[in-house]
């Protein structure tokens, strides 16, 4: 049995015309008509019947197929776009064109969603934002109140309030300036100077430039064995260090007293090389970790704060990998410690 949807217009035409032919050929025998005007009326009425019923499809009922169209693309129509309208279209079955309308429904109700995330993104960003601006003027802004109130002539603390205001807007610097560096990365204005470098001679660069830092808590930093062995990647050295000083010092910050911080270098798979940063400090529960590389994104917004930093670390590093063409991700479990891992391309030294 025909199915009307699944039939071209011309296909449809046809079956329309030959039944209205065959009718018209029993009613000329009926009357008594000869073979040779049965046939006569048999194709003419088909013929007629065929170019009528196709001229009416096409251009009252496809007529509105075309509106759809241009509905769905909302442009002015390109030459090519005419000739497609005119000679393409209405050759589509009409479950073709439910298909390209359910396709194009689809498609805008995921630009809707993404539309409504990135406006949620958007909401919490400029909040955080907000939040880390306001803290360190506010602060400033007390400080330099009091002193201007009376306490710039008491010595006690003049320079107390002085020192705590420098701080603030050092951080307030800071904040800026990872900002800055954030938006050149997401708008690629930074170039990638890649070049071959052993990344564990880095490695050991950037634990000298934090040892200070690590001895005030008695942190102990390594490589791990099995891992001294050099391996040369290609990439951008001084970016590569910014993301090893970030997270090297995230470990410092969140480790334990007493505690180490382990880095550790793969060949993974002839291409890249496997980079970790691993510490036994305080870790982070599983429901953090999808979120850790968002911009103001604290896992204990109270206790950050108080260490230190914009909340902008951690996204840098990501597009500085991402920026490479590599990934970076994370493993933490709270009071057992994290680990941080990144790909980069190897050299050519370890290609061969």
């Amino acid at each position: 049995m025909l199915k009307a949807k699944n039939l071209s217009p011309q296909k449809l035409a046809a079956f329309t015309a030959f039944i209205l032919s065959v009718v018209m050929a029993l009613g000329c025998l009926f009357i008594g008509a000869t073979l040779k005007q049965t046939l006569l009326a048999l194709g003419l009425t088909f013929i007629v019947a065929y170019f009528l019923y196709l001229y009416t499809l096409q251009n009252f009922i496809y007529r509105k197929i075309k509106l759809i169209y241009k509905f769905i693309y909302q442009t002015k129509a390109s030459k090519r776009e005419e000739f497609f309208n005119k000679n393409i279209l209405p050759l589509k079955t009409i479950e073709e064109v439910s298909e390209d309308v359910e396709k194009w429904a689809s498609q805008k109700k995921e630009e809707l969603e993404n539309l409504r995330r990135n406006e949620a993104f958007r909401k919490e960003f400029l909040l955080n934002l907000s939040h880390e601006l306001k803290t360190p003027i506010f602060a400033v802004q007390g400080y330099i109140h009091t002193l201007l109130d009376g306490a710039l002539e008491d010595p006690n603390v003049n320079k107390d309030f002085l020192k705590k205001a420098t701080k603030n807007i050092d951080r307030l610097c800071r904040l800026i300036d990872d900002l800055d560096e954030i938006s050149k990365l997401e708008s690629g204005e930074m170039t990638i100077n890649k070049e071959q470098f052993v990344i564990q001679d880095l490695i050991r660069d950037v634990f000298d430039t934090l040892s200070i830092k690590a001895r005030q808590k008695d942190i102990k930093f390594g490589i791990k064995k099995g891992c001294e062995a050099p391996v040369q990647v290609y990439a951008d050295k001084e970016k590569i260090r910014q993301v090893l000083i970030n997270l090297i010092e995230n470990s410092v910050k969140y480790g334990k007293t007493e505690g180490q911080t382990i880095a550790s270098v793969y060949n993974m798979d002839g291409n890249r090389a496997l980079v970790e940063i691993s510490d036994n400090g305080i870790g982070m529960a599983e429901e953090h970790l999808p979120r850790v590389f968002e911009r103001f994104y604290r896992t204990d917004r109270a206790r950050s704060r108080d260490i230190g930093g914009t909340g902008l670390g951690l996204a840098i590093v990501k597009h500085i990998v991402e920026a490479h063409d590599q990934t970076i991700n994370v493993r933490s479990k709270v009071e057992v410690g994290s680990t941080f891992g990144f790909t980069l391309e190897l050299g050519r030294e370890n290609l061969l």
